[in-house]
């Protein structure tokens, strides 16, 4: 009798301990039938940071992971390590899932298609004119590729670091036509002319308490997507909730970037309904 494939998997990132993607990815694998093990490479657990990301890729390598997951903060410290890169990794500028095939290192971006899903399925007839979005890193680039993919007509970037902003903002313009994305400088007034506000910053992690914006720059009429999950109610989207907007939690995100990471590295089509299942499932 063959035995079941094997996967060895596992996520580089700082302060994961609390990360659902190990149990997410572990259950599928029971579900079709593989040997499928996933394990957290937590830089703050190990007291390293993103320069061992070459060490760590080798030793996954020497080990036979058949992938990584990359996540905050090390989805734009990656790429010079890498082989190759799929076209909308490449696009992006960011990568959260690398594949080890054929002796290479090809990167991936599921975060991307993973926001995209969750959007359309979460706030499909959301007003999208102009929107906010808190940060321009690995996962602000990912999220603002969809969000433009998706029809936002102004996207306006906020970011601690304006040259990163400024960087993500023309890439985005060399990508998209009609000049959508600007690097935000005036956040109240951008705050109040905008349909929705979107936050692609750690802020709201168990690690990093606190919001993004500024309570008082909330209103009802304004639409609230998170993509930080744990916690999976974030303070944004408390106090978001608390004045009658619509939300988006991490939730969406993390299942659908999982589905895709899921496949890249099994070769088989993920149980969307069955991972979104466990993933509600494991609580908060």
């Amino acid at each position: 009798m063959a035995s079941s494939p094997s996967i060895l998997a596992g996520l580089i990132g700082a302060g994961i301990q609390a990360s659902r993607t190990p149990a997410l990815h572990e259950h599928e694998g029971a579900a079709q039938g593989l040997n499928y093990l996933y394990r957290l490479i937590d830089l703050d657990a190990l007291k390293l940071d993103s320069s061992a990301l070459e060490e760590l890729l080798t030793a996954a390598e020497y080990m036979g992971f058949t992938g990584l997951n990359i996540t905050f903060p090390c989805k734009q410290a990656i790429l010079p390590l890498l082989n190759e890169l799929s076209p909308q990794a490449c696009g992006i500028g960011a990568v959260n899932t690398v594949v080890f095939k054929d002796g290479k290192r090809i990167g991936h971006n599921t975060d991307c298609l993973g926001f995209a899903e969750g959007f359309r399925r979460g706030l499909a007839d959301a007003k999208r004119r102009q929107v906010v979005q808190m940060g321009a890193g690995g996962a602000g680039a990912a999220v603002a590729h969809a969000l433009l993919e998706e029809g936002v007509g102004q996207l306006t970037v906020f970011d601690v670091e304006l040259a990163r902003a400024q960087a993500l903002v023309d890439n985005l313009n060399q990508q998209f036509t009609g000049c959508r994305a600007r690097v935000g400088h005036d956040l109240p007034s951008a705050m109040a002319s905008a349909d929705g506000l979107v936050n692609t910053t750690p802020m709201g992690m168990a690690k990093l308490p606190g919001m993004p914006v500024p309570k008082a720059l909330l209103r009802a009429q304004l639409w609230v997507a998170e993509i930080v999950y744990f916690p999976l109610e974030t303070e944004l989207l408390r106090e978001a909730r608390a004045l009658g907007c619509r939300t988006l939690s991490g939730a969406n995100m993390a299942v659908f970037q999982a589905v895709k990471a899921f496949e890249l590295f099994s070769g088989v089509k993920a149980d969307t309904a069955r991972m979104i299942e466990h993933f509600n499932s494991l609580g908060d």
